[in-house]
């Protein structure tokens, strides 16, 4: 059964976009998260993008296509020796001098220097910053089940990178966190809302539904676990009530107290139902509640008078 950010990765990788602008924000934000420059002879560039996810490794394909211009790509599969483990997925782009314009164009080569640190200047347009988003989950991101605890997390080998998606996140009004983890950095939400509504963002619809019906759940858990520890307190307070009910009429049992008929009856009714509630010892004798309630406190303030003595 694959991981629930893997099926959050596969909903997203089958999403497309009109904008030229989002394909390219979202492509910088992938090749970010997942790949290697390498270099060709006559100082020319390529890439390779490593991902365990087949999806996630077609969509990379797609986006170098039609952003890439004339660049020339592969894909190859490594089958993992591991039972339960993924294959990995490597697209590389053939390095050539036409590779250098994708870099430029991706803000990774400026001033025939390549930039590692950042891709602001991606990142002016409502829409591009969403789509970068979006790129960065599928390159680098993951999320618990809905049924689990709350927590998303986009990990990255780059601290740059991982300050860029921090402050992005920040200035966006999401309660984020940042922090390393042996050799990576970890930008992380761990509240329900703020997953869900990055989630709904990126627009992981199917995600967001169910975490939706999983909260639903969860809330009708709640209610129903709340009833039954009231109806377990109450249960007890009864129990302990006719307890001590019967210890006052055993005191008087053995000493031997004349009981007016009411409150005779009374205490024979409760030897007779040990386990009965108030209310239903006063059903069956006929009264109220309060009347019930008030021969009660009569036997206990008779079997109190017997200790005084």
């Amino acid at each position: 059964m694959p991981s629930f950010a893997t099926e959050v990765k596969n909903e997203l990788a089958r999403l497309n976009y009109e904008q030229s602008c989002c394909r390219t924000a979202e492509l910088a934000a992938l090749l970010r998260m997942g790949a290697t420059i390498t270099f060709g002879l006559r100082r020319t560039f390529g890439m390779n993008f490593t991902t365990k996810n087949a999806a996630v490794a077609r969509k990379t394909l797609q986006l170098l296509k039609s952003e890439g211009g004339d660049i020339r790509t592969e894909i190859t599969v490594r089958r993992s020796r591991q039972l339960n483990k993924n294959n990995n997925y490597t697209v590389r782009v053939v390095p050539s001098p036409n590779v250098a314009e994708l870099l430029e164009k991706l803000g990774f080569l400026q001033d025939d220097s390549l930039n590692m640190t950042t891709d602001m200047a991606l990142l002016r347009k409502a829409c591009c910053r969403v789509a970068y988003l979006r790129g960065a989950f599928q390159g680098g991101g993951s999320v618990n089940r809905p049924e689990a605890s709350y927590h998303l997390e986009l990990v990255t080998g780059s601290y740059g990178l991982g300050n860029l998606l921090n402050t992005l996140l920040k200035r966006m009004g999401f309660p984020v966190g940042f922090t390393d983890r042996k050799e990576d950095y970890v930008v992380y939400l761990k509240e329900g809302d703020a997953v869900m509504d990055f989630l709904a963002m990126i627009q992981a619809d199917e995600a967001v539904e169910a975490f939706e019906v999983a909260r639903n759940v969860k809330e009708v858990r709640e209610q129903v676990n709340r009833l039954v520890n009231c109806e377990t307190a109450n249960l007890q307070k009864t129990v302990d009530a006719a307890g001590r009910q019967l210890e006052y009429i055993k005191r008087l049992q053995e000493a031997a107290v004349k009981l007016p008929a009411k409150l005779r009856a009374t205490a024979e009714l409760r030897l007779k139902h040990p386990d009965a509630s108030l209310t239903e010892l006063a059903d069956m004798l006929g009264v109220s509640k309060s009347g019930m309630n008030h021969r009660m406190r009569k036997l206990r303030e008779l079997a109190e008078e017997l200790s005084q003595e």
